[in-house]
């Protein structure tokens, strides 16, 4: 897939190539045992696309696109998700954006991708293993980029990614990937208990926008 996206300091345009993308999604459908196959084709034929640019503050990294996020062509498309909300709020966006107007995030020196890019209603219908090659997947977009700081959103990204990692929870890590520093974010998703409500995930948004401001 390509993708052109200007270069905050230079102005120009900065392209990238995604040609891998198709390969591993067909990859991802086929590491699904059939029992969990039953999900909506758009899931499979809509992907929504990896949002890059040079000299990115905050790579943030999803789980997965929600069902209504693929049907929509848009990322964090659901009304009842605050992602945009928080970006805002925290200072990490000027602007409060909508959901299609998610291409300008590198205005901001914010990118957005999805560790596994099949959609699903809930991250509990992932595998381990879509999970894990997800993973793989953005630790090379990740060396590729070469952001400041990569965003987990959500605690249980951080396992995914770190198997042996100890630090469990929200915040700031000594852990890296390709020397970008990692900081893991609440999930914003409702379904969120452990940090319900706004405010309760806000603090961590605006704790990342401060390291960013650095």
């Amino acid at each position: 897939m390509l993708r052109a996206f200007p270069n905050r300091h230079t102005g120009q345009n900065a392209v990238h190539v995604r040609a891998h993308e198709l390969d591993l999604a067909l990859v991802f459908v086929q590491q699904v045992p059939p029992a969990r196959q039953c999900y909506p084709a758009t899931s499979l034929t809509r992907l929504l696309p990896d949002i890059l640019a040079a000299d990115l503050d905050v790579l943030i990294v999803a789980i997965n696109p929600s069902v209504r996020s693929a049907e929509a062509g848009y990322s964090f498309a659901s009304k009842g998700n605050p992602f945009w909300r928080l970006l805002h709020a925290s200072g990490l966006t000027r602007v409060l954006l909508k959901p299609e107007e998610g291409a300008r995030l590198p205005e901001f020196g914010i990118g957005l991708v999805s560790g596994v890019r099949r959609a699903t209603r809930s991250a509990g219908e992932l595998t381990r293993a879509e999970q894990r090659l997800g993973a793989k997947r953005v630790a090379r977009v990740v060396a590729e980029q070469h952001p400041r700081y990569v965003a987990l959103l959500g605690l249980t990204l951080y396992p995914i990614f770190f198997p042996a990692g100890a630090e469990r929870g929200p915040g700031l890590k000594t852990d890296t990937l390709s020397n970008s520093r990692v900081f893991v974010l609440p999930n914003p998703s409702g379904l969120n208990r452990a940090y319900a409500g706004f405010d309760k995930k806000l603090i961590w948004y605006r704790a990342l926008a401060k390291l960013v401001r650095r």
